[in-house]
């Protein structure tokens, strides 16, 4: 055992693994040592398995996962999930806030994609409201613009933590550099860099800022630069390769038993993506493509998450043009009594309300403040009834069931989080595979314990 120069004892000092019995039979206490040093003592006990718990801290487990491996050797004969680590009570305490407040909790489930929890649960309720077709033409397109932004952003996170599971070092720096793009793009346009609640009933929190569409543009080109270096770095790299291909291997069957959507569906050739298939948001009216692959394995979807960035790309161009020709027009239904105000100005602390439109507002009439204070602490009311309104995030189908039982707050809103259901194929992505292989399928799936746990 390893001693420091005080005469304590060094607790980064590789060492044997500490056993100790236990009802259920002897555990070994792993601490990063080599694997030899781990099952040196199982050789006394006769045993050919041993069950080996993976997590739930956060390196290579993709967040807060764990994973229960049953190993012979060092080939994984079982392997389970273990969630719930970050569990949230989102969806229950959204039944104590009134419908926009909602958009506040939602957004913090999946944190990397967080424009998108936002927009299936307006969805659901400006369905129940029965004004879908009066969302603003603009308040549509920044939605399309802001989601786009935020599949890339995703996306990039997907493929730096993925690469730094492996050892890809570069790969992670230059992700996390251009997701700190986006997230300026976001700050600028929303004025926060995630948890936004910018997506509202009715439209968007507020319109464009001045310049806005200039970093946009600027962004654009330079991602066009950017993106050919994760090609250059990884598509050809023979250890990248060998370290993806044929791992993870899941077929279209094995898919469709289990409901797992977005980058894996498609990894094995079927296009299946709710954009083109069912469409929403006028996503019919922009020009992409559906990126699929027939290699069924963790390299097929580096590579499907590398070329839907620029599909998003194209997208974000798109709009980017469209909201050019929309200089001054509405972000918000024009129904006042639904219609969140989105002409709200910063005071000159930098909090709160400007004095000019706290005039504006107790100048137009009684009327107007009784109805702003009650649409402020009490909200809206939404008929009776039930929605389901799907899309296509980052990871694959994200629906929010919404209740409405007539009232100011939802009865019951629940989630469809491709991350949880995706999460089954780990099993059958890693039995009868590697130890080490049990991380790259893992980062393949690209689940986000956020949206999981809820």
């Amino acid at each position: 055992m390893s001693q420091t120069t005080q005469g304590t004892q060094d607790p980064y000092a590789p060492h044997e693994a500490g056993a100790s019995d236990t009802t259920t039979g002897k555990v070994f206490t792993v601490t990063g040592q080599d694997w030899d040093d781990v099952v040196s003592g199982l050789a006394e006990e006769g045993e050919e398995r041993v069950v080996v718990n993976m997590g739930p801290q956060h390196p290579s487990t993709h967040g807060v996962l764990r994973l229960i491996l049953e190993l012979e050797g060092e080939t994984v004969t079982e392997a389970r999930c273990g969630i719930g680590y970050l569990h949230t009570g989102i969806e229950k305490n959204m039944e104590f806030r009134s419908w926009t407040q909602g958009v506040t909790f939602c957004t913090r489930m999946d944190y990397l994609s967080p424009f998108y929890n936002e927009m299936t649960y307006v969805l659901g309720v400006e369905r129940l409201l029965d004004i879908e077709d009066d969302i603003p033409e603009k308040a549509q397109v920044m939605r399309v613009l802001l989601m786009e932004l935020n599949r890339i952003s995703s996306h990039l996170v997907a493929i730096a933590t993925g690469g730094m599971e492996i050892g890809a070092l570069t790969v992670m720096t230059i992700g996390f550099r251009e997701r700190e793009l986006v997230l300026d793009l976001f700050e600028l346009i929303t004025g926060l860099r995630m948890n936004h609640a910018f997506i509202r009933p009715g439209g968007v929190a507020q319109d464009l800022p001045p310049g806005a569409l200039d970093e946009i543009r600027d962004f654009i080109a330079l991602m066009k630069k950017r993106l050919p270096e994760y090609a250059d770095l990884c598509n050809a790299n023979p250890i990248f390769k060998a370290r993806l291909d044929g791992v993870g291997h899941l077929d279209l069957a094995g898919c469709l038993a289990l409901g797992i959507t977005g980058p894996v569906l498609r990894s094995t050739g079927y296009p299946w993506d709710l954009r083109k298939t069912q469409p929403y948001s006028g996503y019919e009216d922009y020009d992409f493509e559906v990126v699929t692959r027939d290699s069924m394995d963790a390299y097929g979807r580096f590579r499907i998450r590398l070329d839907e960035m620029w599909e998003s790309l194209k997208i974000v161009e798109q709009a980017a043009d469209r909201l050019a020709g929309l200089e001054g027009a509405p972000v918000m239904v024009a129904d006042k009594k639904i219609a969140w105000p989105s002409q709200l100005a910063i005071g000159s602390d930098g909090m709160g309300n400007s004095l000019n439109h706290i005039r504006h507002i107790m100048g137009e009439s009684m009327e107007a403040l009784i109805h702003h204070f009650k649409l402020v602490t009490e909200g809206f009311r939404v008929p009776a009834g039930q929605a389901y309104v799907p899309i296509e995030s980052p990871r694959g189908e994200l629906g929010a069931h919404v209740v409405s039982d007539g009232g100011t707050r939802p009865f019951r809103a629940h989630f469809r989080d491709p991350s949880f259901t995706n999460l089954q194929a780990t099993s059958v992505m890693s039995e009868g595979g590697m130890v080490a292989d049990v991380i790259v399928a893992i980062a393949s799936i690209d689940p986000v314990m956020g949206g999981v746990d809820r």
